[in-house]
């Protein structure tokens, strides 16, 4: 069984938080860019570096996560700041990314132009020279088999990638919550009741 939800698609990220630095006019522009996987998570990242740099002269970010994207020019002269950093992100192809762009100016006026290509610029080195990681989510499932399958049951586990969660025993048998890759549920499924001659059971949770 597979799932089209884009909560489930597989997606490229960042494996490590990175940093790049770069000086343009005398103005220093520190470019930080990070794994975030909710809005919440992206801006405990951008309070984190305002507390770092507090007498800094612009925060200015961008993340986007799914469908969801923000950005701030903080100060900066509308659209020079966060719209070039978003479409750096979207244009690397980058998802569940928050990038935050800290600067302190030199005394040289960049002009609008000169302003989108520092941070579009910066975000967009910050995200190349960075490590990437593909990302496959997975999906929750519990298997239920009677303590007579507990071998066939094992024995299929090994026979796919799943990762394990912790096991339950009761009077009716094992129960084991697993994560399953979405395009696997359905072989899973008809394997587990093959195996355990229709006495297994999988279960959305």
């Amino acid at each position: 069984m597979s799932t089209s939800s884009p909560d489930l698609a597989p997606f490229v990220t960042l494996a490590a938080p990175h940093r790049s630095d770069a000086v343009i006019e005398g103005s220093e522009f520190l470019a930080f860019a990070a794994r975030a996987d909710t809005p919440e998570e992206a801006l405990a990242q951008l309070a984190a570096l305002k507390e770092r740099y507090p007498d800094a002269t612009h925060h200015c970010w961008a993340y986007q996560i799914g469908p969801l994207y923000r950005f701030s020019d903080d100060g900066e002269p509308g659209g020079t700041a966060g719209t070039p950093m978003l479409r750096a992100i979207q244009g690397q192809h980058l998802d569940h990314v928050m990038v935050v762009i800290v600067r302190y100016y030199g005394g040289v006026k960049l002009g609008t132009g000169g302003l989108a290509r520092a941070y579009g610029g910066g975000c967009a080195e910050c995200l190349r020279t960075a490590l990437w990681l593909e990302v496959r989510p997975r999906v929750p499932r519990r298997v239920t088999v009677p303590y007579d399958q507990v071998s066939a049951l094992y024995h299929l586990l090994g026979q796919f990638s799943v990762e394990r969660g912790e096991e339950e025993y009761s009077g009716a048998g094992l129960a084991l919550v697993v994560q399953l890759y979405p395009e696997d549920v359905g072989g899973f499924g008809a394997a587990l009741r093959d195996a355990t001659r229709g006495s297994g059971s999988l279960e959305e949770l």
